[in-house]
């Protein structure tokens, strides 16, 4: 997509100034190579002290490590190209854009777009994409390579501007990620996470893993209006009238009715996407071949291979249904055309792997220095120690989650470490496992979308720089921070009522903690 011809945009005072200062930071690539200098140099620093901290399960010494010392100069240099490619989100945003980009270049997008934008009250549009983001979670990072692009094309195609479609659906995925609908495989993980720790007070302690649906079925209601309104009333009136974009020769203008060609394209397109359903339908409950369930699991854990296979399975969704569409509408008539369109999509992904290069090696040498769990241990200790009254404890432990989530990105990796410390901590104080995890989780998302250090930031930094070249890290903080400081009162508020009031926190799971008389604190 070329640059916009642009049109000022209306600015709130406070977030022209933030964007001014935000964009005052040097290129993305730089920001990590900075951090990368500051971590080795407090490493070293630390190591040199001495300073660590004692597991809370296992008892084992954590202590911190030189990045400089000769075993984790040797990972540097002998695993740079794994480090590179087992940074997480690499590998998936690669796979799926694979298949997005021949969707796109074909037209398939424009074509499905600009009849769902005819059919869809713009009023509804926001809260609708916000709810789809909350669902997505079940998807885990897949839907950054989906959804945020998809909303970008549904508001463009809607005369509304593509980067306020951006806002709202990394909001709902990564911003509310503490809220869902419908539980799935993050609750069995940190909920797992949490029994474990549990039972150093009572052996016998059994978690539902339904055990934080209830707090983030109301959490996911309660922050549907919230974005709503900062979407529409803060972030769309900011950005302004949407600029005026050069389409590509796929595309269309907005409203103008489908060829004949194009609508048997979008039929054989619906056919594809059926084969490709029904294919993992199958390999997921044909008897006796189940590839994409986990026979062995329990619960929900028996669907975790068929999450993991949703990467795989959008990109054949892509690929298929758009290079079925191209077929059909004449717009990629043969293999050369959508094998093009392709490689033109992993070409457009340069700036992206650039940066990830970077960012991979940060958070793995961070992991390298063991300065994440000794923070945490060491933060979980400065909570036990404060003795506030429960409400307040929790709060100060979403404050503190949060504080943490933008130096350690991993929620499970903070959990690990805090939990054994926490959890056992405010049984004591009767309060339930499953209420201090609902406000860790809680506090773990609220900054999740305006850190430049979390995993998905570039990516969302690449996508709005397609509508806005001049984007700046800068820029996406100040879109983003509107929802960050809305949903951190309205998080907050609720894990201190839901406390104060003792609700239930998922069926089954109360908020308070009574031990059984066996019970006795290890």
């Amino acid at each position: 997509m070329t640059a916009p011809v642009g049109q000022a945009r209306k600015k709130g005072a406070w977030l022209d100034r933030l964007e001014r200062i935000g964009n005052l930071l040097p290129d993305p690539v730089i920001i990590f190579l900075t951090l990368i200098a500051l971590l080795v140099a407090v490493s070293v620093a630390a190591a040199a002290a001495g300073w660590s901290a004692l597991h809370p399960v296992t008892g084992e010494l954590l202590n911190v490590k030189s990045l400089l010392s000769a075993e984790n100069v040797g990972k540097l240099l002998v695993g740079m190209p794994e480090t590179l490619t087992r940074f997480p989100p690499l590998g998936l945003v690669l796979v799926v854009m694979l298949g997005a980009a021949v969707a796109e270049r074909s037209g398939l997008f424009h074509a499905l777009m600009g009849g769902a934008v005819r059919r869809i009250p713009t009023v509804a549009m926001t809260p609708a994409l916000f709810l789809l983001g909350l669902v997505s979670h079940h998807a885990a990072d897949a839907a950054y390579v989906v959804i945020i692009p998809l909303a970008a094309l549904i508001y463009r195609e809607a005369g509304r501007h593509p980067l306020v479609g951006i806002a709202a659906a990394y909001a709902g995925i990564s911003g509310a990620f503490a809220a869902n609908l419908i539980p799935g495989q993050f609750d069995v993980l940190m909920l797992g996470i949490t029994q474990a720790s549990a039972r150093l007070i009572d052996p016998a302690y059994v978690l539902n893993p339904l055990g934080n649906w209830w707090f983030t079925l109301v959490l996911g209601l309660l922050l549907t209006p919230i974005a709503w309104f900062v979407t529409d009333k803060v972030i769309e009136p900011r950005l302004g009238t949407p600029p005026v974009y050069d389409t590509e020769a796929a595309d269309s203008e907005v409203g103008v009715d489908l060829t004949a060609r194009q609508k048997a394209g979008l039929r054989g397109a619906g056919v594809a996407a059926l084969v490709i359903v029904a294919l993992f339908a199958v390999l997921a409950l044909w008897p006796g071949y189940t590839p994409l369930i986990d026979q062995e699991a329990v619960g929900p854990a028996r669907l975790e291979p068929f999450y993991s296979a949703l990467v795989a399975g959008f990109m054949l969704l892509f690929l298929v249904c758009g290079a079925t569409y191209g077929r059909i509408s004449g717009s990629a008539p043969d293999a050369k055309s959508w094998i093009d369109a392709g490689a033109n999509g992993m070409r457009a992904l340069a700036p992206y792997i650039v940066i990830v290069f970077f960012a991979a090696h940060f958070v793995a040498m961070f992991s390298w220095s063991n300065l994440g769990p000794v923070m945490a241990v060491k933060g979980a200790e400065q909570l036990k120690a404060l003795s506030l009254p429960t409400p307040l404890l929790l709060v100060v432990l979403l404050v503190m989650s949060s504080l943490l989530d933008l130096v350690i990105g991993s929620a499970s990796a903070k959990w690990t470490v805090m939990a054994p410390v926490v959890v056992p901590m405010l049984m004591l104080l009767n309060v339930s496992p499953e209420m201090t995890t609902a406000a860790f989780r809680m506090g773990d998302s609220i900054f999740n979308i305006v850190t430049p250090v979390a995993s998905n930031f570039p990516l969302v930094l690449i996508l709005c720089r397609r509508w806005a070249p001049e984007f700046g890290v800068g820029s996406l903080i100040a879109l983003m921070l509107p929802y960050t400081m809305a949903f951190a009162v309205a998080g907050l508020s609720l894990v201190a009522v839901w406390s104060a009031v003792s609700a239930p926190v998922g069926p089954g799971a109360p908020a308070t903690y009574t031990p059984p008389a066996a019970a006795a604190p290890r």
